[in-house]
């Protein structure tokens, strides 16, 4: 038997709470349980399975002050932005059920005399919902509702960082009508994988690195079952000359640091017109120099702790190697020194090549990165080089500025004027090394179910 799982506060090291792992007797029991679900939930009818949603997500509610305060506990999120986070599973969780009915019902096709021809929109199974601790509330909703909604039960495999996250979305939604509706697993790696193997496990939904993205999608593709994979992100932002700037300092500082830009979709490289491009590190520096770090329970703070000290030593790489490269350090860069809590500063870089780690891997931290550029066609360029397309900002005045670069860039969101933003009636997917498949709008449904064909012949 494993030893039991601590999760550890990463602003003062203490310890959160220690969760067994589930294994043996205890995995299979939760396995067979949740099979037996979907076998009863999916004969419900799709208003039932609404009213029944809807009384997990009261639950929710009524737990909903604990329930943020342990996602600050447990990974370092300011107090005031997991409280967002909470209002934010009602807004997706209340759009998905807003558009269940009309997405999962039969699409009936235009009338063949003698015949009766329709599509059905039919749940797969028992979903592995494998997520990440980083928005450790609204990536399991994602999957959650809908697949509830369409007919399916749900193993929430959650990140050893957040496993009482978990354990809120099984208690509010596990024993509903039909019990073991949504169960919370604690698993390791191998456990994990004997998960994904086990022949009641219909479909796989994934959120994390690519490497363990890689690792899902090749468990699943043994058994030929499909994988949801929402991967890194190495987000672009462009700033036009005819932008705002002040607007666009102060969006994409924020869409970089927010959650200590923690975030598969933060702004994590700037390239500015040169016109804007001293008054864009002017304005970036002051807003990063705002950031107050502190206790996440502090409704004062504003900065978090990055969840684990290697969080740390990676972006001190990266800073380190910018440098070198003749990248200018303007502010931060540096971890906090004199205190246990992983901190980082806020940190604004300028001239960085883009070839360099900071440019081109994954920092997942509070750092912005910018390079100069003469005009559109070089700023395109360089937002193009990546092995990543999760999202894209292009910060200007001019719709058909922004109109152009969509159509160029390869990124499953492009922004003009926003950016870290996922709205739930668009899907959320990606490029490249950024994943595959589907979560929010009619499409994470589709993604969740699967075609049946009826073809009738009603005469002879």
């Amino acid at each position: 038997m494993s030893a039991p799982l601590d999760v550890i506060n990463p602003y003062d090291q203490s310890l959160v709470c220690r969760v067994e792992f589930d294994e043996g007797d205890r995995l299979e029991t939760k396995l067979a349980s949740a099979h037996a679900a979907y076998n009863d939930w999916h004969q419900v009818p799709i208003e039932d399975r609404l009213a029944n949603v809807q009384i997990g997500l009261s639950r929710f509610r009524e737990k909903s002050k604990s329930i943020a305060r342990d996602v600050s506990q447990q990974m370092g999120k300011p107090i005031v932005q997991a409280q967002r986070e909470v209002e934010t599973v009602f807004e997706r969780a209340n759009y998905m059920a807003s558009i269940a009915e009309k997405t999962l019902a039969p699409e009936v096709l235009p009338g063949l005399d003698g015949f009766e021809r329709r599509i059905e929109h039919v749940p797969l199974g028992v979903v592995l919902n494998v997520a990440a601790w980083n928005y450790p509330l609204i990536i399991p909703v994602n999957v959650i509702v809908p697949a509830l909604l369409a007919g399916n039960a749900v193993l929430l495999k959650h990140s050893a960082k957040t496993p009482l996250s978990g354990e809120a979305f099984a208690d509010a939604f596990g024993a509903l009508e039909i019990p073991d509706l949504v169960t919370n697993l604690v698993l390791n790696h191998e456990e994990t994988a004997r998960v994904i193997a086990d022949p009641r496990v219909a479909h796989v939904s994934f959120t994390g690195s690519v490497e363990g993205g890689a690792s899902v999608y090749h468990e699943a593709a043994k058994r030929f079952i499909d994988a949801g994979l929402e991967l890194g992100g190495k987000d672009p932002a462009y700033v036009a000359k005819d932008a705002d700037v002040a607007f666009a300092a102060a969006s994409t500082v924020d869409g970089a640091c927010y959650n200590a830009g923690q975030c598969c979709c933060a702004v994590e490289r700037v390239y500015v017109h040169r016109y804007h491009l001293q008054e864009y590190l002017e304005r970036a520096q002051q807003a990063l120099e705002a950031y107050r770090m502190g206790d996440p329970l502090d409704e004062d703070t504003t900065l978090g702790p990055l969840a684990s000290r290697g969080a740390v030593e990676v972006l001190e790489r990266q800073v380190a190697e910018a440098i070198r490269a003749g990248g200018r350090l303007l502010t931060g860069g540096t971890r906090v020194t004199g205190q246990v809590g992983n901190f980082f500063r806020p940190t604004l870089l300028s001239d960085v090549p883009n070839e360099t780690l900071v440019m081109q891997e994954e920092s997942f931290g509070p750092i912005v990165p910018v390079l100069g550029v003469e005009n559109d066609e070089e700023a395109l360029l360089r937002m193009r080089e990546t092995r990543f397309g999760l999202t894209a900002s292009v910060w200007t005045a001019d719709r058909d500025r922004a109109e152009r670069f969509s159509r160029s860039l390869d990124a499953g969101t492009v922004f003009q004027n926003r950016c870290d933003y996922a709205d739930p009636a668009l899907p959320w997917t990606g490029f490249g090394d950024s994943g595959k498949g589907s979560t929010l709008s009619r499409y994470g449904y589709y993604h969740l179910t699967r075609r049946k064909s009826l073809h009738f012949r009603t005469k002879i």
